[in-house]
This record gives C-alpha cells, structure tokens and sequence, in this order.
C-alpha cells in the first residue's frame, strides 16, 4: 500500500472545486481544506475525512482513497446546500483529476448522507468518494 499520493489527491480535489464556476457561483470563495478562525459562511464546503485501503497489485503500489467533501449551511431548509452539493459532483465527476504524483485508475461519487446538525438550523451533507489510485 502507499498513501503517498493522497496529498496529491487532495490539492487536485480542491483545485478542481476552487476553480469550477458552477460551484463559485452558489459558494464564492468559501470552499475550505480548514475552516478559518471566526465566523463562517453562510454555505461554505469543507474537504473532511479520508480513508484508505491497499490496492496495490502485481504492477505496482496503490490504494483506494474514500474521502469526505461537506456541504454546510446555516440557511434555511436543504435547497442552497443541495445544489452545491451537485455542484461539487458536477465539478469532480466532469474530467479525470489529474496528480502531480500517481494517477487515478478510478474515481466514482459513493454515497451522501444530509442531516441537521444538533438542534439548530444548520445543515450538512457529506458526500463520499472514492479514488482508485496507482503510484507510477
């Protein structure tokens, strides 16, 4: 296994949410890897967890990525955090991401979850997916 390549995986994802236009349009700039201190955005999305598994095979050393991009919102309903969701698939699933170390053999969205967040009016969906990756 190696995991070397996830932080490759990672500056190729927010690269491709922080330039998709689709995405800026409904969030501007507030697509983060870390929160900032202080207040947030109304509606921001956030790069979350991530795991990963051995797939390395005959030809070389790999893994399969599973990693989290959340969707949060403290307006109203589900509606806003719900269509940049979608933009945030529409951004990813648009062309292959392309590393500055590895390349990716698969990348596919795997499943979303929305919730509310305690008891408040805040909103979340994390959606997860998965990257297959080969370090050559």
């Amino acid at each position: 296994m190696s995991y070397a390549m996830s932080q490759a995986l990672q500056v190729a994802v927010f690269a491709r949410l922080s330039a998709d236009a689709g995405l800026t349009d409904l969030v501007g700039t507030a697509i983060f890897d870390a929160l900032p201190p202080g207040d947030v955005p109304e509606l921001y999305v956030a790069l979350g967890s991530e795991k990963a598994r051995d797939a390395s095979d005959a030809d070389g050393t790999g893994a399969v990525h599973a990693f989290t991009i959340s969707v949060v919102t403290d307006l109203a309903g589900f509606a806003a955090a719900k269509r940049a969701a979608a933009a945030a698939c529409d951004a990813l699933l648009a062309a292959p991401l392309v590393l500055a170390r590895g390349r990716v053999l698969g990348f596919r969205f795997h499943k979303a979850e929305a919730a509310r967040v305690g008891t408040g009016d805040t909103r979340r969906i994390d959606l997860i997916f998965r990257a297959r990756l080969s370090d050559d």
